[in-house]
């Protein structure tokens, strides 16, 4: 694989990420952006659950080493990531819609 396609699919998975809402992602996102994959590793490390940071952890190593024979290993984790992170940022929104739009309904029965 290219360093043209790796960057390519890195530019698909930093759509997918979207633009960083909270401080970590946006601390994630700078590391990524300098290439400091010491950081962008202790912050997938020490915060486990949180797919932006495990998405950019795996990003950031293609992104510097574009020539590893795991390149496509190592993209499609870091896809599979952003991908998670997409949907549970889309569930979030969804869920808050379907709250308001039943307190409304709610509130309209109780008036």
């Amino acid at each position: 694989m290219n360093e043209s396609a790796v960057n390519k699919a890195l530019s698909a998975i930093l759509t997918t990420l979207g633009v960083p809402e909270i401080a970590l992602h946006q601390e994630a996102l700078a590391a990524y952006q300098s290439d400091d994959a010491d950081k962008l590793r202790l912050l997938a490390a020490t915060n486990l659950g949180d797919h932006f940071c495990r998405s950019l952890g795996y990003a950031v190593s293609a992104k510097t080493k574009p020539g590893l024979p795991t390149v496509a290993v190592v993209l499609a984790e870091a896809a599979r990531a952003a991908a998670d992170f997409a949907r549970e940022r889309e569930m979030q929104k969804l869920s808050k819609a379907i709250a308001d739009a039943l307190e409304s309904q709610s509130d309209m029965a109780t008036a």
